[in-house]
């Protein structure tokens, strides 16, 4: 699964960075998170407030960091659909 963040290293940004490891560590899944900070990057997504979550290319979250609960939803989602995760 790969996970972007989309912002230019406000402290939403880095709060969302943050709270993503926490769940990605959490749920013991096997990603790569990129933090992109390159505004003409950024723009290729459809954004129009930073922060951003882009889990496999989609964009699932802007302009707000998610709750715990709401960034386990939408990792387990990603990783089910791909077939990466399976409940023990």
């Amino acid at each position: 699964m790969d996970i972007k963040i989309l912002g230019t290293g406000c402290a939403k940004c880095h709060a969302l960075g943050d709270a993503v490891k926490a769940v990605v560590k959490e749920l013991q899944l096997d990603v790569e998170i990129e933090e992109v900070k390159d505004m003409k990057k950024i723009m290729e997504y459809p954004v129009l407030m930073t922060p951003g979550l882009v889990i496999n290319e989609k964009v699932v979250s802007s302009g707000k960091v998610p709750g715990k609960e709401e960034l386990k939803k939408l990792l387990l989602n990603a990783a089910k659909s791909k077939g990466e995760y399976r409940e023990k």
